[in-house]
């Protein structure tokens, strides 16, 4: 087993590790996961304190990134990252029909999949994903603007990895779930910040062939129920 200490953070400054940072608490920390809504100075405050690679999404509030992204973080929703032969696959956004920055339908974020499946290919798919919108029924909100993705829950269905991260939801919204078990993926609430060690089962991989794999894709989005429909 391949164990991994990560720092997970998303939606809310934490003040303690802002004005009260304490290297001893974030010792052996391996990577930082960052979902979304966060300030850009949080960001690189954080992989510079705790001196780790800090891996990223936008969230639906993150437009001022477009001008000032944090330095010295990694953004996943342009490559993949591998660290510890853990693969790392990041998008951002929030479901929304508003034409702001990091608003998208769910047809726009299945398409943002969809051009991402050579990358996932020829990775031999990926170990964990990170996101700010959670995936559709699977610790998402009721309301249309804190819905889930369906092309996220595809993906999940998909490629099942070990972890999934996210955000948006706020866990002081009501009845919301920090954990939930799916299949074979964790699906984990990430707001605020946590310390998590997480293991995973790294064997060797082979590349998939995009062809089969957008394919795959395809047929698995298509068969998602739809918003409102029983689960």
């Amino acid at each position: 087993m391949t164990h991994i200490r990560a720092l997970v953070v998303a939606d809310e400054e934490s003040k303690y590790i802002w004005d009260f940072f304490d290297r001893s608490k974030f010792s052996g920390i391996d990577v930082i996961i960052a979902c979304g809504d966060l300030k850009p100075s949080y960001l690189s405050f954080l992989t510079t304190m705790v001196a780790a690679p800090l891996l990223y999404v936008h969230g639906n509030h993150d437009a001022r990134m477009l001008v000032n992204p944090p330095e010295g973080c990694d953004n996943l929703e342009l490559k993949m990252h591998t660290i510890k032969g853990v693969r790392f696959l990041g998008f951002g956004g929030a479901n929304s029909l508003s034409p702001k920055p990091f608003h998208y339908t769910d047809r726009e974020v299945a398409r943002q999949i969809s051009r991402r499946m050579q990358e996932i290919s020829y990775h031999g798919g990926f170990d964990v994903l990170v996101t700010h919108a959670p995936a559709f029924g699977l610790g998402d909100g009721e309301d249309a603007f804190h819905r889930g993705f369906i092309a996220y829950r595809s993906l999940i269905d998909l490629f099942k990895p070990a972890y999934h991260f996210h955000g948006h939801q706020h866990l002081n919204y009501g009845s919301n779930r920090r954990v939930i078990n799916y299949g074979d993926t964790v699906i984990y609430n990430a707001y605020g910040y946590n310390v998590l060690d997480l293991a995973f089962k790294v064997e060797p991989r082979r590349r998939i062939s995009y062809i089969k794999a957008r394919y795959d894709w395809s047929r698995t989005y298509g068969k998602q129920p739809e918003p409102g429909s029983a689960l």
